[in-house]
C-alpha cells in the first residue's frame, strides 16, 4: 500500500511538472510576436511590460546585481542654460585622481514630459561610469510641449559648454569629452556634435548613438512599418505626438538640428558608434544615419543587435544582449579616449545572438522570470492589491 508521504510526494512532483509545463508553453508562446519570432528572453520581457509588470526603469532584482564598492560619487548639480534658466543633471565622478573623460548622456523619451528623465535612464549612466573610468552627466533637458525647439538641443549643448569650462573643477578633462543618448537622447546626442562644429566647439571626441531618432521626414522605412504597433516598445502614435508637441511646425522637419540624417554636410564630425535593435521602427534610419555619416568621411561603428526591441540597453542586467550593447559602447568610448578611431568603408556589424553557457544561462534566467510572472498574474486575479505592489522583477 502507497503510504501518505510517498502519495503526497508523487503529488508535489506531478504539480511541479504540470508548473514546469505551463512556463515552457506560455514562454514559447509569447516568443511568437506579431513582426516575427523573438528569443525567450525578449519576449518575457516584452510580455511584462505589455502586463504592467515591469517597466525599463525598474530596478533589477538583486540576484542579478554585481556585487562590490561602488568605484564613483554621485551629486545632483543645477546647470546655468543661455536664456537665463537652470536645467538639473546628475553628475558621476571616479573616485581615482583625474583629470578623467567627460561624457555627457541625453536620455531617451520622445522630447516629451512623462516619457523619460535622468532617473528613468540613470542605470545605463551609472554603468557607463563605472565601465568608462569617466565623469558622466546626465542631462536634465527641458521638454515638449512645454518646451518645443530648439530648447532640448540648446540645455543640451549649453551643458556640453558649461562641462568644457568646469573641466578644471569637476576634475575632468576637457580634451577629453564624449556624447551619449538614447532614441530622442540619441538625436540630441549627435545633434549637439552638429552645433559644436557649427559653432566652432567645444571639440567632441566621440558620439555614441543608441537606436537613434535621425529624421522627422514621413520616410517608409521597413522598420517603421514592421514594428510601429507599440507592442517593440515604440508606437508609431508616440512619434507622431513627439513631432507634433517637440517640432509643432512642419518647416522643422526638414531642419538638421531635428533631422540629421536629411542634413546636407555631415563631414567633421566625431567619430561615431551607431547601435540598433531589430525589432525597431527606427532602425532602418539609425543604420541610414550611420552610413551617411560614412560616406562623409566620419569614422563609424555600426551594429544591429538582432532580437531585441528598441530600448534594449535599458534592461542590461538582465538581458544579455543588453549588457553586450553597453559593454560595446563603453569599450567605444575608452578606445576613443585613448587613441583616435581611424576610417574605415561603412559596415554594419549584425550581433546575432550568445552562444554556448552565455546562452543556456539565458534562456533559463527567461524561464524563471516567466515562472515569476506567470505566478505574479495569478496572485493578482487572486488579490488586486497584490498586484499594485512594489515587488516587480523586469
Amino acid at each position: 500500500m502507497i503510504n501518505k508521504f510517498t502519495l503526497w510526494a508523487s503529488i508535489v512532483s506531478l504539480a511541479g511538472i504540470v508548473c514546469a509545463l505551463i512556463v515552457i508553453i506560455s514562454v514559447h508562446f509569447w516568443t511568437h510576436t506579431e513582426a516575427g519570432k523573438v528569443p525567450p528572453k525578449t519576449a518575457v520581457l516584452l510580455h511584462a511590460v505589455h502586463h504592467n509588470l515591469v517597466t525599463p526603469d525598474m530596478k533589477a532584482p538583486s540576484f542579478f546585481s554585481q556585487g562590490g564598492k561602488p568605484s564613483y560619487t554621485s551629486q545632483m548639480i543645477d546647470i546655468p542654460v543661455s536664456d537665463g534658466s537652470k536645467i538639473e543633471a546628475k553628475m558621476y565622478q571616479p573616485l581615482q585622481e583625474g583629470p578623467h573623460p567627460i561624457i555627457l548622456y541625453y536620455h531617451g523619451g520622445a522630447f516629451m514630459e512623462g516619457y523619460g528623465s535622468i532617473h528613468t535612464h540613470d542605470n545605463i549612466v551609472r554603468s557607463l561610469a563605472a565601465r568608462t573610468n569617466s565623469i558622466v552627466i546626465a542631462v536634465g533637458y527641458r521638454v515638449a510641449p512645454k518646451y518645443p525647439f530648439p530648447t532640448a538641443i540648446e540645455d543640451s549643448y549649453d551643458a556640453l559648454r558649461w562641462a568644457e569650462s568646469h573641466a578644471a573643477e569637476i576634475n575632468g578633462d576637457p580634451t577629453r569629452i564624449a556624447v551619449v543618448g538614447d532614441s530622442a537622447g540619441g538625436n540630441i546626442a549627435t545633434v549637439v556634435s552638429l552645433m559644436a562644429r557649427d559653432r566652432q566647439g567645444p571639440d567632441i571626441t566621440a558620439q555614441a548613438l543608441l537606436y537613434p531618432l535621425t529624421t522627422f521626414q514621413d520616410i517608409e522605412f521597413d522598420s517603421r512599418l514592421k514594428y510601429d504597433s507599440g507592442y517593440y516598445l515604440l508606437s508609431r502614435n508616440v512619434m507622431l505626438r513627439a513631432r507634433d508637441t517637440y517640432t509643432p511646425d512642419q518647416s522643422m522637419w526638414n531642419l538638421a538640428y531635428t533631422s540629421p540624417l536629411e542634413a546636407e554636410d555631415l563631414y567633421r564630425l566625431p567619430p561615431a558608434l551607431v547601435i540598433t535593435a531589430e525589432f525597431d521602427p527606427l532602425r532602418d534610419e539609425g543604420e541610414a544615419y550611420a552610413e551617411r555619416l560614412a560616406d562623409h568621411g566620419v569614422p563609424v561603428e555600426a551594429i544591429r543587435y538582432n532580437g531585441v526591441m528598441h530600448g534594449f540597453i535599458s534592461f542590461y542586467e538582465v538581458m544579455y544582449r543588453g549588457n553586450h550593447g553597453l559593454s560595446e559602447t563603453a569599450k567605444f568610448l575608452r578606445n576613443s579616449f585613448e587613441t583616435e578611431p581611424q576610417y574605415e568603408p561603412y559596415e554594419l556589424h549584425v550581433f546575432n545572438g550568445v552562444k554556448g553557457t552565455s546562452q543556456l544561462r539565458d534562456q533559463v534566467e527567461a524561464y524563471a522570470i516567466g515562472s515569476f510572472l506567470l505566478g505574479k498574474q495569478a496572485l493578482s486575479y487572486l488579490s488586486p492589491e497584490y498586484a499594485s505592489g512594489e515587488s516587480r522583477v523586469p
